[in-house]
């Protein structure tokens, strides 16, 4: 999600002027008090409000403002930042740290906050991890989080290229799963269900050996 894009849709809520009048305070290290920025952080809620923001299906105001708040600081402070408000935020906040790490230059630096929310029990922040920035995730853990999506019932439309990484591997834990809700007289979810039959029918649902082998093959 394009930074401009998310400003432009802030600015079109009621309060969402709240946050041009922020910006350059907080991010002042010569004139801003300590803890400026994660107090302008924490507020956002407050100042913005919650509702969903127009336009951009899947945010809300202050999850925007959060997340432009962490896009504007400098390249050697945003890992540091995002680390430090998702081990002190609230719900809110640590799911509104997933949401902005796509926008950050931190490359692989934050992939230990997906790893505690994909241990979490809370769908949101599950959700949250499986966006963009999970391109950083292992393809084990990946895999064991998508699985956790359909347990918890977690619309698998939440989860990031999910066509593109799911393989054979994931195809064998998800009948597994399967046939152990068909004992409990429990069915698949609809979505879960859908890629089962995709990646079981479709022959380019293999695994990372078959895939490494033919490109190997195809190189020489």
């Amino acid at each position: 999600m394009p930074p401009e894009r998310l400003h432009a849709a802030l600015r079109a809520t009621p309060n969402g002027a709240w946050l041009d009048g922020v910006l350059e305070k907080a991010l002042d290290e010569t004139t801003a008090a300590p803890g400026t920025f994660a107090r302008s952080f924490a507020a956002a809620g407050r100042r913005t409000g919650r509702g969903p923001l127009p336009g951009v299906p899947g945010w809300t105001a202050d999850e925007a403002a959060r997340a432009l708040l962490l896009a504007a600081l400098p390249p050697g402070r945003a890992a540091t930042e995002a680390l430090d408000l998702y081990h002190h935020g609230d719900a809110d906040e640590k799911r509104a740290v997933l949401k902005a790490l796509p926008l950050l230059p931190i490359g692989a630096d934050a992939v230990p906050l997906l790893t505690d929310a994909i241990r979490t029990n809370d769908a949101r922040l599950l959700a949250a991890a499986l966006g963009p920035y999970a391109v950083h995730l292992d393809q084990a853990l990946w895999r064991q989080a998508v699985l956790k999506c359909v347990f918890m019932g977690v619309p698998l439309s939440a989860v990031d290229r999910l066509d593109e990484r799911a393989d054979a591997e994931l195809a064998a834990m998800l009948a597994a799963f399967a046939e152990e809700r068909q004992a409990a007289g429990r069915p698949m979810p609809p979505d879960a269900a859908a890629l089962l039959a995709r990646l079981t029918s479709d022959p380019s649902g293999r695994s990372d050996e078959d895939r490494d082998g033919r490109r190997t093959t195809e190189e020489t």
